[in-house]
């Protein structure tokens, strides 16, 4: 369908910023909606983040005012800020576009956040 891939990810301490980027190429047009997703260990995969084509935004409630989802649709990508990091956020996040038969993930990325 296309190829969604992250960078970013890596350990920060309790209270860092990461910056998480994705490049979307393929059959993943600047139009569609996208997001990002994290799974943590043992836990369901949940949706963190998205954006529409138009810059509209739709923020978890357990990272707002922490997370912020933006994106460059002449450079197909897009970006998730993550400040105030806590351990729980640790996850693997995904890359995400919103296609006809639902969600299309990435590779993800995985980030570390300690105590």
């Amino acid at each position: 369908q296309g190829r969604l891939v992250e960078s970013g990810g890596g350990l920060v301490q309790a209270g860092g910023s990461l910056g998480l980027s994705c490049a979307a190429s393929g059959s993943i047009f600047s139009i569609n909606p996208m997001g990002w997703y994290r799974q943590a260990p043992g836990a369901q995969r949940e949706l963190v983040a998205a954006i529409s084509a138009v810059g509209s935004t739709n923020i978890a409630n357990s990272v707002k005012g922490r997370f912020t989802i933006s994106r460059d649709n002449a450079k197909n990508t897009v970006f998730l800020q993550m400040n105030s990091l806590k351990p729980e956020d640790t996850a693997v996040y995904y890359c995400a576009a919103m296609v006809p038969d639902g969600w299309y993930w990435g590779q993800g990325t995985q980030v570390t956040v300690s105590s």
